[in-house]
């Protein structure tokens, strides 16, 4: 991803300050795929949450939007 809702990077590798951070983004990828659903589903959710809270922590954002994937899929 590019703009606001792209992983930090150091080079090429994402950053991640703790291992939550990291699993939040594979649950993320992992839950889109297996849905069988365009990255873009997830990835207006993430912009959307970014926007909602720019103080926010980022990885907050990807759990806030995951959450709302997971819930308007009725999957919880």
């Amino acid at each position: 991803m590019t703009g606001r809702e792209a992983l930090p990077r150091v080079g090429a590798d994402p950053v991640f300050n703790a291992p939550w951070e990291g699993r939040a983004v594979a649950l993320a990828v992992e839950t889109t795929a297996r849905l069988g659903l365009p990255w873009d589903e997830f990835r207006s959710r993430l912009i959307a949450a970014i926007d909602e809270d720019g103080d926010r922590p980022y990885y907050e954002s990807w759990v806030i939007a995951l959450e709302r994937l997971v819930a308007d899929h009725r999957l919880v």
